[in-house]
């Protein structure tokens, strides 16, 4: 392996780490719900974003269809 050819003074690797910092988060509310959310992401256990529905996870998908039937139950009980 070799060895680099010249040091790095103290204020050369300041210099280079300078663009290391790190920028806060930009968070907006979600319209709906109120949560906080970073940019251009969906808010955690958002059904849509921008309008438009979004993939749920399959528990909750399921979940969902078994309300589902439970209510179309009750309705044919009923009549």
């Amino acid at each position: 392996m070799s060895l680099p050819s010249h040091r790095h003074t103290k204020a050369s690797k300041r210099r280079r780490a300078s663009h290391f910092a790190l920028d806060k988060a930009d968070l907006s509310k979600d319209k709906k719900s109120g949560a906080l959310h970073l940019n251009h992401r969906a808010a955690p256990d958002a059904a849509e974003y921008n309008g438009k529905a979004i993939y749920l996870k399959p528990s909750k998908r399921k979940a969902e269809k078994a309300a589902k039937r439970l209510e179309q139950n009750k309705k044919a009980k009923q009549a």
